[in-house]
């Protein structure tokens, strides 16, 4: 009887945890340069290429998150999720992605590039 109650708690938390964990799911939260559309991704590429120091400033934090993207996906799913390419080459085929689709934001240019890159093994 009391190993029942015991069951029948733990039953209820985990469920109590799986509607909070579903809830916030359903709303997830994107920070830092990844919510920047591509427009504003390649107003800064232009301006870094053009040698401007604040567009070099910029195109580098964009990279920064890149990389903190790709690390903490590489370290969720035990693989590199880059297949071997280097951050140049995918700010590269992010840009690509953004000429294209200028209203994109980067997370999802990135995520873009990294679904192409899952299609090569």
């Amino acid at each position: 009887m009391v190993r029942a109650k015991a069951m029948r708690r733990n039953l209820i938390g985990l469920l109590w945890i799986f509607c909070v964990v579903g809830e916030a799911a359903e709303k997830p939260q994107l920070w830092g340069y990844g919510v920047q559309r591509c427009g504003q991704f390649l107003e800064r590429w232009q301006a870094d290429a053009e040698g401007d120091a604040e567009g070099v400033l910029e195109v580098r934090r964009f990279e920064d998150w890149l990389t903190g993207l790709v690390s903490g996906l590489s370290l969720a799913t035990g693989e590199d999720v880059l297949r071997g390419a280097d951050i140049p080459t995918a700010m590269r085929r992010i840009h690509f992605h953004c000429k294209h689709h200028p209203k994109d934001d980067f997370f999802n240019a990135s995520m873009e590039m990294i679904r192409v890159l899952s299609l090569v093994r």
